[in-house]
């Protein structure tokens, strides 16, 4: 069972990573890429893509005759939701993990919900945590405007 079997929906895209509307471009009728067309497609380095590979991130990625890895639209679905998981933070071992438990199969569904909820608590952790900075700089701000208008004004 490949990753993206047990991530892809119906259609057989990953409907849990982007709207249509925020779908990168890709090829009509192409499933079938090369390393710089993904560098390309997801703004990753081709040395990030090997590394993904190399320590378990990315499925067994198919080669060309020649030897050259062949990228196909599941492989670029799973690379949107790793980019996802490293916006959330999370560390690499747990997305491993993550990609790991997701070969393993259906059974790991409890343990990839536990994950995710973690994962989500801290988000919104961290937005909270945003949100009291920019009330912080939003109240800063307004001082400062409030302050160069007096000034402006004592001095006209």
């Amino acid at each position: 069972m490949t990753v993206m079997e047990t991530t892809a929906g119906a259609t057989g895209t990953d409907t849990c990573v982007e709207t249509p509307e925020q779908e990168p471009r890709r090829p009509d009728g192409r499933d079938n890429y090369t390393i710089s067309e993904v560098v390309a497609f997801t703004g990753l380095s081709a040395h990030t893509l090997r590394w993904y590979e190399r320590i378990g991130l990315m499925p067994h990625i198919d080669r060309s005759h020649t030897g050259q890895r062949r990228y196909s639209n599941r492989d670029l679905d799973w690379l949107g939701l790793v980019g996802k998981l490293r916006l959330t933070g999370m560390p690499v071992a747990d997305m491993v993990r993550y990609a790991e438990m997701v070969r393993a199969g259906d059974h790991t569904y409890g343990e990839r919900y536990e994950l995710l909820e973690a994962t989500r608590r801290d988000v919104r952790a961290r937005i909270a945590e945003l949100q009291d900075t920019l009330a912080v700089l939003d109240r800063k701000i307004g001082f400062y405007g409030d302050a160069g208008r007096a000034l402006a004004s004592e001095r006209s």
